[in-house]
């Protein structure tokens, strides 16, 4: 790990969750993927030990929720030794997995007070929803698990994103309903990855507004950003400097100035931009 720039560790006022996209693995190749996930890709540069320090800066900050994004995180190999950190910190942590595939031991730590799951939804049609993320037979596995879920009791929540013409978007929040999800939010299709068109420029335009408002995001080579979404506007790294010491600094100073104010379509307050029943601060759903 590189030597880290110290600072005396303050909370700071503000910042109530911290996105931790450990990896940018992914089963799926979804059409609108913000982080251009694939199963081809790497975790990033950064380290466990890097991950678990940027934990326990989280905790020592006044940050009381992280949440565990990729890519898929579930399949980097140590996102259950991170939740369990988290949760002997006493943080909430929320891991958003496409519920692609949930192996029978991890059902035990999904259940474990001060734990939520986040996933995506897209369609009740299986090929529309599969066309989405590009696997066939991710609309019965995901939907199977969040069946799973929902008995289990385990707090869910599930974000629709409006991507295609015609998209089934109604339809698709009814049969979330019709399973027992109670938060459900959609959004559109944000121009961030591939959902950018050939030629066109990133642009904090395109965030709903909450980016660096309430919550900042650590991307997988150990960028600093508002959200995951405004991913190519870092304010630095962790892998260089302590995150009290970024989220005080200038740079962060002058992304949160340049982030427009908040939008018309941007997440509904209080119940969470993250489509968190937990109340974090992020957008809606994102991802």
């Amino acid at each position: 790990m590189t030597m880290l720039v110290e600072h005396p560790v303050k909370p700071l006022p503000g910042i109530k969750s911290l996105e931790l996209e450990i990896t940018g693995k992914c089963q799926l190749t979804c059409t609108h993927c913000l982080a251009e996930s694939s199963p081809q890709a790497s975790h990033g540069d950064m380290t466990a030990e890097d991950w678990c320090a940027v934990i326990r800066d989280a905790v020592e900050l006044g940050i009381g929720t992280i949440q565990l994004i990729g890519g898929e995180p579930t399949v980097h190999p140590q996102w259950r030794k991170f939740t369990e950190l988290g949760l002997s910190l006493g943080l909430h942590v929320e891991v958003y997995s496409n519920l692609f595939h949930v192996a029978p031991a991890w059902w035990e730590l999904f259940e474990r007070e001060g734990v939520t799951l986040g996933t995506s939804y897209y369609s009740d049609d299986p090929t529309e929803h599969d066309r989405i993320t590009g696997r066939p037979g991710s609309y019965v596995r995901t939907r199977a698990n969040i069946r799973e879920a929902i008995t289990r009791g385990i707090t869910l929540r599930a974000g629709i994103v409006d991507i295609l013409p015609g998209q089934r978007v109604t339809e698709a929040r009814a049969e979330l309903e019709s399973m027992g999800v109670e938060h459900i939010t959609t959004d559109r299709a944000r121009a961030v990855g591939r959902a950018r068109l050939p030629g066109q420029a990133p642009t904090l335009t395109e965030m709903c507004g909450r980016c660096t408002r309430g919550r900042a995001a650590i991307l997988p080579n150990g960028d600093l950003a508002g959200c995951v979404l405004s991913r190519d506007f870092p304010a630095g790294n962790v892998r260089e400097t302590r995150l009290g010491n970024l989220l005080g600094g200038k740079e962060w100073a002058e992304l949160s100035a340049m982030v427009p104010p908040l939008r018309a379509d941007a997440c509904p307050p209080n119940d969470s931009g993250d489509c968190d029943p937990a109340n974090t601060e992020a957008c809606d759903p994102a991802y």
